[in-house]
């Protein structure tokens, strides 16, 4: 049997819920809502809804990460798409309270939910952590983000790994959605801020351009006795005063984000460091001339080995992205800086003189790992001169 056939003819699931009688709301399975999956390819798993209740359609991707569910919801390279959580239990630390616009305290990476929508295999509505003002379920509801609870996310994740990342959509009730492809519009606008936003620490400056930044980006440098310039995706640098630049990191096709690889030319131009992240490594590479690509199914979790080029040393890193950098493509006066260990594909670039760099991976990681979080440390001393 084939093992689209094998997934389409998966009965609906029996859910194992809790009822959290501390929280607004009844999460017993009688009371949840049928949903189902279903996937470009025709695949369907069928669950049980909890959060807000209304189907939803995105890029349905897996995340290996084994905690900070939080953290994952609030990134906004998770815009338009739909979640899968491989670790088996999500729920069981509740939300920390909601942020105050602007606010930057962890563990949130941003001041709202940023994915579309979040599959997980078994949900714990009956949560216990000290920091916890709400259950998951509830936290989903008040943002009106819809989750399935029930799903095999096992065979789910293996189907995204043998085929790669696919549409999909979160039908309850058997609404009907259409699909819709996230990757053809410009994330970047929708996640960036509108107005710079300053945030004063030490005496030199660093402009963020922002293409959906995480807080733990901000608070890193701020960390480092830095002031910290955010500005939006399409700012004009010369209004502004700084000793260097942070491109972020963003969701979606990097080359939807053109307006930024002009405005980094012409940072690459001058002395002042510039420090790419995750998107804003695929946006360098675009500037200076080669050529970024889709992955299969993209590297999202907190257990992705990489090793720096020309040394013996491995560090594990936090990512998440569906779009690398061609290192045949790097062009004369750069060179590749880390490769990731399981797939071989390039994970960072820095110039041979200039103080230019950038990398995959997320040397910010929240909740972790925190071996990379050096390379906050370097870039800081340049920019300190």
């Amino acid at each position: 049997m084939r093992e689209t056939d094998e997934i389409q003819r998966t009965a609906p699931a029996e859910v194992s819920i809790v009822e959290d009688t501390r929280c607004r709301g009844s999460w017993r399975e009688d009371d949840m809502l049928r949903a189902e999956l279903e996937l470009e390819d025709g695949t369907v798993l069928h669950g049980r809804c909890f959060g807000h209740p209304e189907s939803v359609a995105g890029e349905v991707v897996f995340n290996t990460g084994m905690v900070g569910y939080p953290e994952m919801l609030t990134d906004p390279s998770y815009t338009g798409q739909i979640v899968v959580a491989t670790y088996p239990l999500i729920g069981n630390y509740g939300a920390p309270p909601p942020l105050a616009p602007n606010e930057l305290d962890a563990p949130y990476e941003s001041a709202k939910i940023q994915a579309a929508g979040l599959i997980v295999s078994e949900y714990c509505a009956k949560h216990s952590h000290w920091n916890a003002a709400r259950s998951l379920g509830s936290w989903l509801e008040d943002e009106r983000i819809c989750a399935i609870a029930g799903v095999d996310t096992r065979i789910l994740t293996q189907r995204l790994r043998n085929c790669g990342t696919m549409l999909g959509v979160i039908r309850v009730n058997g609404a009907d959605t259409p699909f819709v492809d996230p990757n053809q519009q410009n994330l970047v606008a929708r996640v960036s801020i509108a107005e710079p936003i300053l945030y004063k620490a030490g005496e030199k400056r660093v402009a963020i351009i922002d293409c959906g930044c995480k807080h733990n980006i901000i608070r890193s440098l701020l960390a480092r006795d830095l002031s910290v310039i955010r500005v939006p995706w399409d700012h004009d640098l010369s209004e502004e005063r700084y000793d260097g630049v942070v491109l972020s990191n963003g969701p979606g096709d990097p080359e939807m984000a053109s307006v930024v690889v002009k405005t980094i030319e012409r940072l690459l131009e001058y002395s002042e460091p510039v420090f790419g992240i995750c998107m804003g490594h695929q946006l360098m590479a675009q500037a200076i001339g080669a050529r970024t690509y889709k992955l299969k199914y993209g590297h999202r979790g907190q257990n992705q080995p990489v090793i720096e080029t020309g040394t013996d040393t491995c560090s594990i890193t936090s990512q998440n992205h569906g779009y690398a950098v061609d290192a045949s493509t790097i062009p004369r006066d750069w060179r590749e800086w880390f490769t990731n260990l399981n797939d071989g594909t390039n994970e960072g670039l820095r110039h041979t003189f200039w103080p230019h760099r950038s990398v995959q991976f997320h040397p910010e990681a929240c909740p972790g790992p925190t071996n990379t979080a050096f390379l906050f440390d370097e870039f800081a001393r340049m920019v300190q001169g």
